[in-house]
């Protein structure tokens, strides 16, 4: 065992979903609360959404939302392996921030040596900068068929010397089987590691529950150190689901509606996350066109497969609707992926994404696409340099992630200020917005004015202020480490750990 500065707390869950993201994130912020250095750490992440940092490496948001509670700058060390599905069996592999190929589950697998040496490699370093790291596990710690080659799990807990605290999600039932389910299927030689349980999600009387608490910790003899109360009122980010309450949040009788279509490979959701959380926005997911019949605005989000998706919306009817719905007023924005299903056609000489070569766009952009086989990936500063539906001058932090080059074909109107015009345009008649940038929607000046513009065509009064998405963010950061530190044992949990 290699003995690292940090201190380590591990949060492993009985399954997928039952909320080790938000807690990881939760537990970063009470520990940066309590004057410690902290930062997050995820060995092997499968996600589609990801995030490029400042020095150009992808890495997955979980880690992103993880860092922001720690008030830190993502860090790739903090998610050295990304895998992004790209088919049932295939995923691309991300490694240290680069694209290292597409492979199946065994081929991978079939690389645990070389993988194992990044993620404990990558683990060094960042613990050698910190004096506690919360890591997060993925999936179960009970797959007895994956265990021998598990590098994200209790194998990772062992190199770290981390305490782990296994979370239940008591609101799927059955909480108490699966809890024991996984200690017992757990290598003996790693139990030990066990410091606690944490039940998640939970609603209703919690003395009716104490029973089943105390009854569960004699057989197994590691105590619940906290019952999570089921909150709806505090907004996290999740780390592959799509939110189930966004459309709770309008408050404002004179609103928008934004519909976005929900894509099969749908990526990068946090895109459009930002526009729910205006008081004067109802944005929801659309399963099916007869959806976007109302909308003011449509938005075709990001995908990590975009030909086959593109296949799938023309085949149930949305890019008919969309084209007769843009004919009508509806206006349209597609988001990386989005963006390149609506021009007129995307190329794949290379069949880098499959055997598909060339499909039809919606064609309502003047533009092309051709995938790549080079992956672009870039952070940068954005200027809104023409007056179109936003205030010139404002600037848009954020990043690219794409394998295609989108070319201009006929009349549009360019967006920012230099730069490729193809990275942000306009339709000449200002109905269509494609955009390759990510987090587009997150400064306040550029989203307040979208919302602003469609406000004043349907004569509603406009609101120039807004919400300011940063100090959100903090808020709701706080309230989570406020409701969990007020429902986990933390003095034991902090002794546990070594603090």
């Amino acid at each position: 065992m290699i003995k690292h500065r940090a201190k380590a707390l591990m949060i492993q869950g009985t399954g997928s979903g039952v909320g080790k993201s938000v807690l990881t994130a939760a537990f970063c912020r009470i520990f940066r609360d309590n004057g410690l250095r902290v930062a997050p750490f995820k060995a092997q992440n499968m996600a589609l959404n990801s995030f490029v940092t400042e020095d150009g490496l992808e890495m997955g948001r979980a880690q992103v939302y993880q860092a922001e509670a720690c008030g830190l700058q993502p860090d790739v060390r903090m998610n050295p392996i990304l895998l992004k599905p790209s088919a049932d069996n295939c995923s691309q592999v991300i490694l240290m921030g680069k694209p290292a190929g597409n492979c199946n589950a065994k081929n991978y697998y079939s690389r645990y040596k070389k993988h194992l040496e990044i993620v404990r490699k990558a683990y060094t370093d960042i613990a050698a900068d910190f004096d506690v790291i919360v890591i997060e596990g993925a999936g179960s710690p009970a797959e007895i068929n994956l265990q021998a080659t598990d590098i994200v799990n209790m194998q990772m807990a062992a190199f770290a010397d981390a305490a782990v605290l296994i979370v239940g999600d008591i609101d799927k039932g059955g909480v108490f089987a699966w809890m024991k389910g996984t200690y017992d299927l757990i290598q003996n030689e790693y139990k030990e590691r066990i410091k606690g349980f944490l039940i998640n999600k939970f609603r209703g009387d919690i003395s009716l529950l104490e029973p089943g608490n105390r009854s569960f910790e004699a057989m197994t003899g590691v105590p619940i150190l906290g019952v999570i109360p089921y909150f709806r009122d505090i907004h996290v980010d999740e780390e592959d689901a799509i939110p189930p309450d966004l459309t709770d949040i309008t408050t404002d009788s004179e609103h928008i509606d934004i519909g976005v279509v929900q894509i099969p490979h749908i990526s990068n959701f946090t895109d459009f996350i930002p526009l729910a959380h205006e008081k004067d926005v109802y944005l929801h997911f659309a399963r099916h066109p007869i959806e976007l019949e109302t909308c003011d605005v449509i938005i075709l989000p990001g995908s990590k497969s975009t030909i086959s998706d593109a296949a799938y919306l023309a085949k149930y009817g949305f890019f008919e609707a969309i084209r007769r719905l843009r004919d009508r007023g509806t206006f349209v924005v597609g988001i990386c992926g989005g963006y390149q299903m609506l021009g007129d056609v995307i190329r794949d000489p290379d069949r880098i994404e499959g055997n598909t070569q060339k499909i039809k766009g919606v064609a309502i952009l003047p533009v092309e696409t051709i995938i790549e086989k080079e992956k672009t990936l870039r952070q940068g500063l954005y200027r809104i340099g023409n007056d179109t539906l936003f205030e010139v001058g404002s600037v848009v932090r954020g990043y690219e992630i794409h394998m295609g080059k989108t070319v201009v074909t006929g009349e549009t109107i360019p967006i920012l200020d230099g730069g490729d015009p193809g990275i942000c345009l306009l339709s000449d008649d200002k109905t269509v917005l494609g955009t390759y940038i990510h987090g587009f929607f997150d400064d306040d000046r550029v989203r307040r004015s979208f919302i602003n513009y469609f406000k004043e065509k349907k004569g509603f009064s406009v609101d120039r202020n807004g919400l300011s998405y940063h100090s959100f963010r903090e808020t709701q950061f706080n309230r989570l480490a406020q409701v969990v530190r007020k429902n986990c044992a933390m003095e034991l949990i902090d002794q546990m750990v070594g603090l």
